[in-house]
């Protein structure tokens, strides 16, 4: 017999960025698991493309053209979820973007302020209205799960990438104090820090032999990660399993940070 609290049937999650990578493999798993699914992404082909995928699993999957760096935006697809699904337990911020210099001495202001407005605003943006709607439906019991996508860069010295890594390492504090402040709601808060991951973001590095032989030789899995090992994570945290779980950092890296 299956492990109950892992059934997500009845549950709606709702994942940024839900349309590639490391959010389709967690909106993946998480429709796997029952659970109905909204994804958000700037793509419309690709939020198509994604929507067909989850719909194989016979849930329902509502995809919307949302920028998270655009506050209204987010308001507005926010409610338009919750009227269109009836509510939202789990909200995955995971959209984000790269974007790096030759060195921090010629770090462009623009390319700062672009990172900034998404991997940071677009987080704070999307977790805000989460937390509202949730807040608002407490007493129906069912308590909600916020999640942040962080990333190993928060903890590593990620050379000429300092405005992602500083986006990324300012989640942390962030989940940490929407826990504490919204465990008397049912809410929990977690943040997940992935290593290096085969998705969109990293593809030169992919294909590139002096990487791959100096860094993900490094890696004791021996491996680059896949999007569908976000999956467990994600049921588990969107789950009843977790629901004395909160205001922790899970990194996934295959091992990396510890070598």
């Amino acid at each position: 017999m299956a492990y109950k609290p892992f059934d997500l049937t009845g549950k709606v999650a709702l994942v940024t960025g839900g349309n590639g990578g490391i959010g389709l493999g967690m909106a993946d798993a998480m429709a796997q698991a029952g659970a109905d699914v909204v994804i958000w992404g700037s793509n419309p082909d690709k939020n198509a493309r994604a929507e067909a995928q989850l719909k194989a699993h016979g849930t329902r999957v509502l995809a919307q053209v949302v920028n998270v760096a655009d506050e209204a935006a987010v308001a507005a697809g926010m409610a338009e979820a919750v009227a269109k699904m009836g509510a939202v337990h789990t909200v995955v911020a995971n959209a984000g973007i790269g974007g790096g210099a030759k060195s921090f001495a010629e770090f462009p202001t623009e390319t700062y302020r672009k990172v900034l407005s998404v991997n940071l605003d677009g987080v704070f943006f999307t977790l805000r209205e989460a937390a509202k709607h949730m807040v608002e439906r407490a007493g129906d019991g069912q308590g909600g799960s916020l999640i942040a996508t962080s990333s190993l860069s928060a903890l590593d010295g990620a050379a000429r990438n300092q405005a992602y890594a500083a986006t990324k390492g300012a989640l942390i504090p962030m989940i940490r104090a929407i826990a504490v402040e919204h465990a008397r709601y049912g809410i929990r808060a977690n943040v997940i820090l992935p290593g290096w991951i085969a998705t969109d973001m990293t593809a030169g590095a992919q294909d590139n032999d002096k990487f791959n032989e100096n860094v993900i030789k490094r890696v004791p899995m021996r491996r680059w990660g896949e999007p569908e090992d976000f999956g467990g994570i994600a049921v588990y945290f969107a789950s009843d399993a977790s629901r004395f779980h909160t205001g922790d950092s899970v990194l996934i890296d295959g091992g990396y940070a510890i070598f």
